[in-house]
């Protein structure tokens, strides 16, 4: 069975071939190093009566070889059906080698070494521990038979020029790689070096930019010594190539047209049953656009979202993929296998759904993000204005809180970065305050927008990131405009159940938008599943995301769990509190406010809502129903008749 480039597909028995003293363990253990295939010596077969009459300087004869072959073809008809394999084995008559090579569902070939007799002898000779006597080497040359259909090599030259050579002339897979990954950047990187700690045979490739972007991936395996049996690429030709089939190939470039670009220039090269993962930022609509095309073409398309930042992709992401699901099965070993591990021994690798569902939970879990990056920059702007603390107190308050449920991944970096310092200066406080975006906050808040599900939380802090980058016009402001700026009596202790209410309203949230959207698409999402992914690995991982897995296995609507209500309803007077308090010091609380806002909205069971559609019904003729029968039928009033 041939693929498109005419390798054969079968796993192949390699039988490093010669009269004792040819260098048949040697080339073999080298042979294996460069291409991972695993190497026998065809001498732990010999049973104790062969050893003993070698050891004696006897010659064995055909009925104490038989035997001895036999038993290294078992061995190797077992071991074949997992790999190739390489096996050293003196082979010396044709009848033998028939022995060895009757293995129909394997590709048996044989490499000859060969060299003089005086050469043979001189290794002989200086070999020490050998069961085989020098003096049978004579009774071995004259009973071998040059094989027809062997690669014969010369064995006076060094042992790495032979195996360059065997590797260079068999028509095999030997050098093929098992996953192939494009665009090394920071997490491209840092993924490479995950994936070959775990094991993996990769191909890596970069682009070619003369003058800016050469010999990228050559000097990036070349620095880290897990990447020793990787090989690196800039022709994407040779690169594809270097793939066993089917291919899987992980795309970590610039989201959009880059990503597209890309997908071009693999598609002629790619075969049907193939499988390509775009493992960027990109936005889910774009993903199902590709994964509709690529289909059509027979190759399996996964749109799979990563977090964890470069510490993350490479000490274990979390990773979740989603599109075809045959195509995630052929890949699942991998993405497991790299992936992180949560407390409780799980993997956060789960197959999320169809078509665009892994890039989708990915955005809103970056919408999550956002709100709790800006939660803490609030608390701890609070802390400073409101309450006059400095960061070293403040991270000293905050210490204690990583051991209860309020601890998280970003909690725990805030109080490292707080510390940071600079010239004798905390450093924090030297950066410019312009946060930037790279866009999924603004998708997540423009699809929220588009399917109607409020998460004004998560839109908070997306527009606190667009009020910062006005930082010319904020210290205009600052200097003409007054503003209050008395200290207030602070409890820590209420601040952060106030910090925490507002967490979890931000992760209610984001999970409504997925649980809508994914009904509204048939992705059929599964909550718990999700949160889980989220435990370990990702930017939000935390322990309040452990107990929300637990509490969404009761109901998606975290609000109206019993133990929610309760969290709820004993904090929200802290929050109303810290807000009373940041109103009073002029100080903007754009996340806790939205979180308040949402909270008393989400409880009033009376809400100014009728006003507005009779203005609506006023001026727009857009009618309106009774409270009295709320999924009854429309009314329209005339309202300026008397």
């Amino acid at each position: 069975m041939l693929d498109c480039l005419g390798y054969n597909l079968l796993n192949k028995i390699i039988y490093i071939m010669g009269v004792s003293g040819c260098g048949k363990t040697t080339i073999g253990t080298l042979l294996s190093k460069q291409t991972g295939y695993p190497f026998y010596d065809g001498d732990q077969f010999h049973s104790l009566s062969n050893i003993d009459k070698m050891a004696m300087g006897i010659p064995l004869n055909d009925n104490d070889r038989i035997p001895w072959l036999n038993s290294i073809k078992e061995f190797a008809e077992k071991k074949v059906v997992d790999s190739s394999i390489i096996i050293a084995c003196s082979a010396l008559k044709q009848p033998y080698r028939d022995i060895l090579s009757n293995i129909p569902f394997a590709n048996c070939q044989f490499v000859l070494l060969q060299g003089a007799e005086a050469l043979l002898l001189e290794r002989l000779q200086k070999r020490v521990g050998h069961f085989m006597q020098a003096n049978l080497l004579t009774s071995q040359l004259n009973i071998l038979e040059i094989p027809s259909n062997a690669l014969v090599i010369d064995i006076d030259q060094a042992p790495s020029k032979i195996v360059e050579q065997i590797i260079e002339e068999l028509p095999i897979t030997l050098s093929m790689q098992e996953f192939g990954l494009i665009g090394l950047g920071v997490m491209g990187k840092s993924l490479s070096r995950n994936f070959a700690n775990n094991g993996f045979k990769l191909s890596l490739y970069n682009r070619y930019v003369k003058g800016k972007e050469e010999k990228v991936a050559e000097l990036f395996v070349a620095e880290f010594p897990e990447l020793e049996n990787a090989k690196a690429f800039e022709d994407l030709t040779e690169f594809i190539q270097s793939l066993s089939l089917p291919r899987k190939i992980m795309l970590m470039v610039h989201a959009g047209e880059a990503t597209d670009d890309i997908i071009e220039q693999l598609i002629p090269l790619l075969d049907k049953g193939d499988v390509l993962i775009d493992g960027g930022n990109t936005h889910y609509l774009d993903t199902e656009k590709r994964l509709a095309r690529l289909s059509n073409l027979g190759i399996h398309f996964i749109g799979a979202g990563v977090s964890g930042g470069e510490e993350g992709a490479l000490r274990g992401p979390s990773i979740m993929p989603g599109g075809s699901l045959e195509g995630y099965l052929l890949i699942q070993p991998f993405f497991e296998k790299i992936a992180a591990i949560n407390n409780n021994g799980i993997n956060c690798c789960k197959y999320i759904g169809e078509a665009g569902a892994g890039h989708f939970v990915k955005m809103v879990h970056n919408g999550i993000e956002y709100a709790e990056m800006q939660l803490l920059a609030e608390l701890i702007q609070f802390l400073k204005v409101s309450g006059g603390f400095t960061n070293d107190l403040i991270a000293l308050l905050l210490q204690p809180f990583l051991q209860t449920n309020k601890s998280s991944y970003l909690l725990e970096i805030t109080i490292q970065i707080l510390q940071k310092k600079r010239e004798g200066q905390y450093l924090v406080d030297q950066i410019l305050d312009n946060a930037g975006n790279k866009g999924t906050g603004s998708w997540t808040t423009i699809e929220a927008a588009k399917w109607g599900v409020p998460i004004p939380t998560l839109t908070a802090a997306l527009n606190a990131r667009f009020i910062s980058s006005m930082w010319e016009e904020r210290r205009q402001a600052a200097a003409t405009m007054l503003t209050t700026t008395q200290k207030q009596p602070i409890d820590i202790n209420e601040v952060m159940e106030a910090y925490q209410l507002c967490r979890i309203i931000n992760h209610h949230q984001g999970f409504q938008l997925i649980e809508f959207v994914s009904k509204q698409q048939g992705w059929n999402i599964n909550l718990p599943s999700l949160a889980e992914v989220w435990t370990a690995g990702c930017i939000i991982r935390s322990k309040l995301m452990e107990e929300l897995k637990v509490l969404l296995s009761d109901s998606s609507n975290l609000l109206l769990h019993p133990s929610i209500v309760q969290q709820c309803n004993g904090a929200v007077d802290s929050l109303k509190q810290m807000l009373a308090i940041a109103l009073a010091t002029d100080l903007p609380m754009d996340c806790f406010s939205a979180s308040a806002q949402y909270l008393f909205a989400y409880k009033q069971a009376e809400s100014g809502a009728s006003l507005i559609q009779a203005q609506r019904d006023f001026f727009g003729a857009h009618t309106y129903q009774l409270k009295e029968d709320p999924k009854g039928p429309f009314y329209h009033t005339n309202w300026q008749e008397t």
